[in-house]
């Protein structure tokens, strides 16, 4: 085989292995994402669940503390650092199931991840598929062409992904206050 057939031959090679591998790959991340926002959804579920349970027994609780504060047996001392302390509780559970709402934007960026593996997988494709048109046989020209072809096509494709996906999840902590989804 000559040098010009082998080359061809090579690159060809190449690039199928490249999107080969590289789609493979990306078909486990995806997956392990998808896996990611399940187990996620679940935490967030009972965790919300077991919130609401700790309200209802905290609320029972006041109620029962409201009872003996109404006996009149209870120094007002007492009752300033029984209300202080219902205060207390009452914005450590508010603040603890707002921070549960960082499901929906873990969520939202898994999604994104996941659509850029999408994208990225598809790119790789690309490679495979103008890959096949490389001639075994070519003149390094010839080849050449064909690869600035298929590098014009990948450039193409991820302008066309970055402007998709180009909105952004802004809010980096979880008590900042500064929600910008999109």
């Amino acid at each position: 085989m000559s040098k010009k057939k082998n080359l061809g031959s090579q690159v060809k090679q190449l690039l199928s292995g490249v999107s080969d591998h590289g789609v493979a790959h990306l078909l486990e991340v995806e997956t392990d994402l998808v896996q990611t926002t399940i187990l996620l959804a679940e935490a967030i579920e009972k965790l919300g669940e077991n919130f609401l349970d700790l309200h209802t027994s905290i609320t029972s609780q006041e109620e029962q503390i409201l009872d003996l504060v109404n006996t009149g047996l209870i120094p007002k001392d007492s009752i300033e650092k029984l209300a202080k302390i219902q205060s207390d509780i009452a914005t450590h559970i508010n603040l603890a199931v707002t921070s549960l709402q960082f499901q929906d934007l873990t969520s939202q960026l898994i999604s994104r991840t996941v659509q850029r593996s999408v994208g990225l997988r598809e790119l790789l494709s690309t490679l495979d598929m103008v890959g096949n048109v490389i001639p075994i046989d070519g003149e390094t020209e010839e080849i050449s062409a064909v690869l600035t072809e298929i590098t014009e096509k990948l450039e193409q494709q991820s302008v066309e992904l970055k402007s998709l996906l180009r909105k952004t999840v802004n809010q980096q902590h979880l008590n900042s206050g500064d929600i910008e989804l999109f």
